[in-house]
């Protein structure tokens, strides 16, 4: 049944080089065709292992959808934000597992690199992260979730290098990776402005745990790491000492874009998956689409998508306007979160009994979409967001 979502697409490998050159509606097509031919036929079985296929992971690097917007210099595609936002949810329309492998690894580490790492660092590190090393981004640990500066990971400064203990729980893309952001407080008398980010290889010492078993996104790596006298060389450091809890606040804020546009790209497989049915299925010699209350239901669906994909596409504007986004980013990881569990609810009940079993898709869009309430973020952290710039906007 996962295979027979959509009609395959012609098979067509982009070079990452051109995909800057692509127009928006050609970069949609290109990264659809991949997701149709390489992507699609595996994600029962990646769902049913929970495990991440090798080959899946080659393509995305094949197709340069792990360097958009790394520089060419660094092989990398040199593309846009908004690229990676299409890319993003094209990929989650059919497997919103390999959707956020990707974007973590493009919003989130690669990011982070783009806009704070040294000159040495990036020449060290972005080649690798565009052509075939997964990254990681380390920040959450079992007492700091949405108090994420509550971290108790610690660096101590030992001649030229600096030595981490501690550990981190949660952490996406760690089962692939083997390039780790890692947050340490360096100064814990300073409190959240001792907080420093560290670039840290696998090889250096990084432990990492037994791969949670998920509700969804089940091929999707999410492991706790621990760190016991790590050693990492001062010239891993990445930006300034002290400044890692602002990079982190920065960096979130643009991957909340990245989470949304994952949630629009389920909402749209998991409705583009089940509407066919309704017009396969009769019960009292009609189709059941054309009875008026399933007419209202999927309409006003259609509805929810759009303006969830509207309110992506707007915050993506603005942060490549170099405008500010934060709210709107906000609104727009609330929403689609909101509407993927509402359009993933109601295809299985239009299903009726075959959407409720694994053989139909949207079985497994309904339990992937529920983290979307949940990482990089919570719901309620969005809505205080939200809040707290409202109440500074109408209360000055």
């Amino acid at each position: 049944m996962f295979s027979a979502i959509r009609p395959r697409l012609a098979s067509a490998v982009v070079r990452p080089a051109a995909l800057a050159a692509l127009r928006p509606s050609l970069l949609r097509e290109t990264v659809a065709r991949f997701a149709q031919e390489q992507i699609l036929p595996k994600v029962a079985q990646m769902d049913e292992a929970e495990k991440l296929d090798k080959e899946v992971l080659q393509g995305l690097f094949d197709n340069g959808l792990m360097g958009i917007e790394i520089e060419s210099k660094y092989n990398g595609s040199e593309a846009s934000f908004m690229s990676a936002i299409l890319a993003v949810e094209e990929i989650a329309k059919v497997d919103p597992s390999v959707a956020v492998l990707c974007d973590v690894h493009n919003t989130l580490v690669n990011t982070v690199f783009n806009k704070y790492a040294s000159d040495d660092i990036k020449e060290r590190y972005l080649p690798r992260l565009a052509t075939d090393t997964v990254g990681s981004f380390c920040l959450t640990e079992s007492g700091s979730g949405s108090d994420a500066f509550a971290l108790q990971t610690r660096a101590v400064k030992d001649g030229d290098d600096y030595i981490i203990n501690g550990s981190k729980m949660w952490i996406s893309n760690s089962g692939e990776a083997e390039i780790f952001l890692v947050f340490a407080n360096l100064a814990p008398e300073k409190g959240y402005k001792g907080i420093t980010c560290f670039v840290v290889d696998k090889s250096m010492g990084v432990k990492v745990g037994k791969k949670e078993a998920k509700l969804g996104i089940r091929s999707s790596s999410t492991c706790a790491l621990s760190f016991d006298d790590v050693r990492v060389p001062s010239k891993n450091v990445l930006g300034e000492i002290g400044k890692g809890y602002k990079y982190a606040i920065e960096i979130l804020n643009e991957g909340r874009i990245g989470i949304a546009a994952q949630m629009v790209g389920l909402s749209q497989g998991v409705f583009d998956a089940t509407m066919p049915y309704l017009f396969q299925r009769k019960q009292f010699g009609n189709y059941i689409g054309h009875f008026q209350a399933m007419q209202h239901q999927y309409a006003q669906a259609a509805v929810d998508i759009e303006a969830a994909r509207l309110l992506t596409y707007n915050a993506a504007r603005l942060k490549e306007e170099g405008k500010s986004f934060v709210k709107e980013a906000a609104m727009a990881k609330l929403y689609a979160s909101q509407v993927a569990e509402r359009t993933a609810s109601r295809c299985i009940e239009w299903a009726g009994g075959i959407g409720f079993t694994r053989d139909f898709p949207a079985e497994k869009f309904f339990r992937d979409c529920k983290i979307g309430a949940i990482y990089e973020g919570t719901s309620n952290i969005q809505l205080q967001t939200i809040a707290k710039i409202l109440e500074k906007q109408y209360s000055a």
